[in-house]
């Protein structure tokens, strides 16, 4: 019997307020969204070859009715800001009588969300696909299938099926080398998902991946979506040199950007060989200048040193900073706004992702919370946006106004056009790019909608952009276009912020009237004692 199964893969919309959306800057290049979707592209390489694959992401492109009459099965899944999405398009499979698997970290951690679905995959797919697979063909149209956290061996990892993508859609395209990360944050789900081992594919499969997306024609931006791209810097300082041969061979066709712990800027050597490879920018988890919360959240990393000198090293290295900080933590015994103004200030990152500090699924934060009694239930959080207006999903220490409007302040001073372009001009100064930028199809006119579009984002911007872009040509002329490039992110930076802080002014009215909803609090589990 031939065995043809029409498989209808669909990517969930990202809630609209999120601080990834990046659209502005998308419209500048003629793409619909930053990021294609990696997940989905390589659970489609591990489906039986002679099934018929169909992607529709829906985040750049409309689902039609044609699509669900096509599919003999649908798969779904993503990340926690994809909730929302993803379990409706569970309900519209389950109207129209279409199998459907969900899959990816939300369904992992979260699984009674999800149980309208047909199928489960928990975990990493790739060990755990072929049961699947097995059970589909012998006529099962439900189950469960879980894979071990942190144990799948990605070296058995397949090319990602790149040819789905519609690759002018997507401002970067992801690959990746490692999975899991050393550390062990307390808010983190990384190692809950991944594990604390990091395990790295051979030089080969990725090399194989680069090849992939080469011969398909795409140039420009590829993002390794490691959790810590240093977290195996053993296996990386192996890998380096692989790539930086694969680049040079073709005259450096990739710029890259990854994730990776502030510890990067302790080892010269491999600051060089990054930049060298032509790796362009990274995203640095700072979460608190605070060295009692560091180390309260296990963030021990971003203790000892100085993260001003710390990211200064970075930056003279030709990588620029993108940082992630939270407000929050039990820790806070007083305001904390000034001081995190200061630290982003002095580190002089532009893009700063501020957030309230969010209990995920599974993570030791969650089970601290829980066990105290102040977590509030998912089934009572709605997913709108992410950690910028959906956080503290919890009883927080402080009183909850005092937090929110240490928030507020917070992206009110740092995305004052003022302050971000001032921040720009001075990472324009410090940033040592050796390689000049290749120019690809769409850079100028992209610039040239960018000069026509700036003062879109807000009063005084278009001042502060030409007074920076004038000071890098004079004095740093190789750091234009990544300046460029991070202007470009505050014509929705900006905006964003400012929609943000009405969000949270909204709050806290509601706190001083009295109106907040008090949510009710979960209960631990009570022990079960078994006799003897």
């Amino acid at each position: 019997m031939t065995d043809i199964c029409k498989v209808l893969m669909i990517f969930p919309l990202f809630n609209a307020g999120s601080f990834w959306n990046y659209k502005e800057a998308c419209d500048l290049t003629g793409a619909r969204y930053p990021a294609a979707p990696l997940g989905l592209i390589t659970v489609a390489a591990l489906l039986p070859k002679e099934w018929d694959v169909r992607l529709v992401n829906r985040n750049t492109e409309d689902l039609s009715d044609e699509d669900f009459r096509w599919a003999d099965m649908v798969m779904t899944g993503g990340m926690l800001p994809q909730r929302n999405d993803t379990q409706h398009i569970i309900d519209l499979c389950r109207a129209s009588n279409k199998p459907v698997v969900v899959g990816g970290p939300d369904v992992t951690s979260s699984p009674a969300l999800y149980g309208n679905a047909n199928f489960q995959v928990l975990g990493e797919a790739e060990e755990i696909m072929g049961d699947f697979i097995a059970a589909w063909r012998r006529g099962a149209r439900e189950g469960t299938f879980q894979a071990p956290m942190g144990k799948t061996d990605v070296t058995k990892s397949p090319l990602p099926r790149f040819d789905l993508l519609k690759l002018d859609q997507y401002l970067h395209v992801g690959v990746q080398f490692s999975r899991g990360c050393p550390f062990s944050c307390e808010f983190c789900d990384i190692i809950e998902l991944y594990g604390r081992v990091p395990r790295t594919k051979t030089n080969a499969q990725v090399m194989a991946e680069l090849d992939a997306l080469y011969n398909l024609g795409y140039r420009g931006h590829v993002d390794f979506v490691d959790d810590n791209l240093i977290g195996n810097k053993k296996a990386l300082k192996k890998f380096l040199p692989d790539l930086k041969r694969w680049q040079a061979e073709r005259k450096f066709p990739f710029e890259f950007s990854t994730e990776a712990s502030i510890n990067l800027a302790d080892d010269p050597d491999l600051l060089h060989s990054l930049s060298d490879t032509n790796f362009f920018a990274i995203f640095v988890g700072i979460e608190s200048p605070d060295t009692d919360t560091l180390v309260m959240t296990q963030k021990k990393q971003n203790t000892r040193r100085s993260l001003q000198q710390s990211i200064e090293t970075i930056h003279r290295a030709g990588i620029f900073v993108n940082a992630g900080f939270i407000v929050g933590f039990d820790s806070e015994k007083s305001s904390v706004a000034a001081g995190m103004i200061a630290c982003i200030e002095d580190t002089a990152i532009p893009v700063c992702m501020v957030g309230l500090l969010y209990a995920l699924p599974t993570t030791q934060l969650t089970r601290r919370l829980l066990a105290e009694g102040r977590l509030f239930p998912a089934d009572d959080q709605t997913q709108s946006g992410d950690q910028c207006t959906a956080g503290l999903n919890f009883e927080t220490k402080r009183p909850r106004r005092d937090v929110l409007n240490d928030y507020r302040t917070v992206l009110k001073a740092i995305y004052d056009p003022v302050a971000y372009f001032g921040r720009v001009r001075r990472l324009g100064r410090m940033l040592k790019r050796e390689r000049v930028h290749r120019m690809i199809k769409g850079d100028l006119r992209s610039f040239a909608r960018l000069i026509l579009r700036i003062h879109r984002a807000g009063p005084g911007t278009a001042g502060q952009f030409w007074r920076m872009l004038i000071d890098c040509a004079l004095h740093n002329p190789k750091a234009v276009p990544y300046v460029i490039m991070t202007s470009a992110l505050y014509l929705h930076l900006g905006p964003f912020s400012r929609q943000v802080i009405e969000e949270i002014d909204r709050e806290i009215a509601n706190v001083d009237q009295g109106h907040k909803q008090v949510m009710p609090i979960m209960q631990p589990a009570k022990e079960v004692l078994v006799p003897a």
